[in-house]
């Protein structure tokens, strides 16, 4: 049996860009420079949080001296760096994006990262042009543990949830989209290793790489796509 999807909803961080690693490590690198031993469950709490919560966190988490602007500073220069100059596409992004486009799926991102950010790194690898939209939980006032941001992208789109599909990385994401009625494709990220297993009871496709989603898509005689039914 097949599915249509007339729109997708693409995560970025771990899904579109090779780009997890770097908020782990920066974080770590961060602390250590303090003197600070970043705590076991640090790699959870930062799930889903926003690049301002995420400096309140460590300010307030780990008891810095320095101000919620002053930890800003210092992290958002490592931030820009990486994401305007190193952040890599992930592995079959760009064959999927364009078979999308040729068979007119509409496409949105809706990221915890800040567009500022985001951007500039779309730009550069040449993808941004693939989307009609970037949401961000910031400018929603939203977090993913909440389907919020994926039902205003579809909104956004004029598809219904029924036929969109939302592609992610993180567990918690996929739960929230899942549960609003999305179809959901999980693509493998190393940062959520551990929770594979959970993550391939709920989804709807599971990739290693989007080079396997590829093989999947279907065109249809109209607008959008087709995918079996898992």
């Amino acid at each position: 049996m097949l599915t249509k999807i007339k729109g997708a909803i693409f995560d970025v961080d771990g899904t579109l860009l090779d780009s997890m690693p770097m908020w782990e490590n920066i974080a770590v690198e961060y602390l250590k420079k303090r003197g600070i031993t970043p705590k076991p469950t640090m790699k959870d709490d930062m799930l889903g949080l926003g690049s301002h919560k995420l400096l309140t966190y460590f300010h307030n988490e780990y008891g810095l001296r320095e101000t919620v602007e002053e930890i800003q500073f210092g992290m958002y220069e490592l931030l820009e760096e990486f994401y305007y100059f190193k952040a890599p596409v992930k592995k079959g992004v760009v064959p999927v994006l364009n078979i999308l486009r040729d068979n007119n799926i509409k496409m949105c991102i809706a990221t915890a990262t800040d567009k500022w950010l985001v951007e500039p790194a779309l730009k550069r690898l040449d993808i941004i042009d693939y989307f009609e939209y970037v949401f961000t939980c910031g400018e929603e006032s939203t977090n993913k543990s909440s389907p919020d941001i994926f039902i205003r992208a579809a909104e956004y789109l004029g598809t219904d949830i029924h036929d969109t599909l939302v592609v992610e990385d993180a567990l918690y994401a996929m739960k929230s989209a899942k549960g609003a009625g999305f179809q959901v494709a999980a693509v493998y990220d190393q940062s959520a290793h551990d929770k594979q297993d959970e993550i391939k009871g709920i989804c709807d496709y599971y990739f290693i790489s989007m080079d396997e989603m590829l093989e999947l898509i279907t065109p249809s005689r109209a607008d959008g796509i087709l995918m079996p039914t898992v």
